[in-house]
């Protein structure tokens, strides 16, 4: 029970509703635009470069926000490109271009603890575009264009440096903080100590392992496996276990909530099909928004909302029977637990230098 207590912790003062709201009201706007224009496809591409781009707003001065935001949607664009451009080729591409980025990202640590919280968002987001692709690229009835879904992501992430330029006028020109105040803004330089790079290069292959189990053998929805391994592996054992349990339960209500949702559209035709996903697409929008009211209040009620709102955004525009929640909470419970096996040596390696940086999930 003392266990259970710590999984579902709750932070007071790590709730925030004013900053969900807002980023509901700019949301709105790739929501309506998908809508108009009938391609839903893209949608998730424009919402997490939205919603990373915030994520990744420093602060300060609109010209220092501004121009951080447009480097972090540059390589975020490119990073969409690549996923995007080999999620259709042979698996092996995959696992190759997998250990690539998660090493890159590791190693951003050099560069600040600021750099290496983007650098992991990066991650995050390369691991769901390959499962987007290899998802969309073995589903006939479904057109999705590489430069269409570079260009929504860049479109997300551009409206929220509109955003902030519109909020910084109504300010009086003053500058503003950083959104997400609770992400670090370190950005000294540090050094990349063995330890440092032993841990890297072993995320790297931790990921690349679940990638090739993914995708080579072609587990349905497997690309979870190794989003959830991404985020299980913390710079300690003791931490791991922590999170790797609340994302673990997340994943459980999130699922199990996904899937009760889904069932509305059974049984449906024509306008009625039409609306019930349309209320489904607002909904999953809700989900996202609560999670980012929360992700500092419990991160397994993070974990849950995220995952339900995903769930249904990626479920639908690719309709697929309701045993596909039971098999991302599988693959979950198999990336968890790879990032914890991976976090034994990586542990021993982390007691010989200075406490890293905790990846944000």
């Amino acid at each position: 029970m003392n266990r259970l207590s710590k999984v579902f912790e709750l932070d007071p003062a790590g709730l925030d509703w004013p900053r969900a709201m807002m980023v509901l009201d700019v949301a709105l706007v790739p929501l309506v635009v998908f809508w108009t224009i009938g391609h839903r496809q893209y949608l998730l591409s424009a919402l997490f470069g939205l919603l990373f781009a915030a994520l990744d707003d420093p602060g300060g001065g609109y010209g220092r926000r501004a121009s951080h935001i447009a480097v972090f949607a540059l390589t975020g664009a490119g990073v969409t490109a690549l996923g995007f451009g080999v999620g259709g080729h042979a698996w092996g591409w995959l696992v190759l271009a997998a250990v690539a980025v998660t090493l890159v990202a590791g190693l951003a640590i050099a560069f600040g603890v600021r750099r290496f919280v983007s650098a992991l968002l990066l991650n995050l987001w390369f691991i769901v575009v390959l499962g987007l692709a290899f998802g969309f690229h073995h589903h006939a009835r479904i057109t999705s264009h590489t430069w269409a879904q570079t260009l929504a992501w860049a479109g997300g992430a551009a409206l929220w440096i509109v955003m902030t330029f519109i909020g910084w006028l109504l300010h009086g020109r003053e500058d503003r903080p950083q959104p997400v105040a609770e992400l670090p803004g370190d950005t000294s330089r540090k050094k990349l100590t063995r330890p440092l790079v032993m841990f890297a290069v072993i995320r790297a292959l931790a990921v690349g392992g679940t990638v090739a189990l993914a995708f080579g053998l072609d587990l349905p929805h497997g690309y979870w496996m190794p989003i959830a391994a991404v985020v299980a592996m913390k710079p300690s054992l003791e931490q791991a276990v922590l999170v790797s349990a609340q994302r673990l339960a997340g994943a459980l209500i999130g699922a199990a909530a996904a899937a009760l949702l889904l069932l509305l559209p059974a049984g449906e035709h024509g306008l009625g099909l039409f609306a019930v996903e349309r209320g489904l697409e607002v909904v999953a929008l809700v989900l996202l928004v609560h999670g980012v009211a929360i992700r500092f209040w419990n991160y397994a009620l993070y974990c849950a909302a995220v995952a339900a709102g995903v769930l249904i955004l990626v479920d639908l525009p690719q309709p697929s029977d309701h045993t596909a929640e039971g098999y991302r909470v599988l693959w979950t419970l198999c990336g968890v637990g790879t990032g914890l096996l991976v976090m034994l040596p990586a542990g021993l390696l982390a007691g010989h230098t200075a406490k890293a940086p905790s990846p944000p999930g």
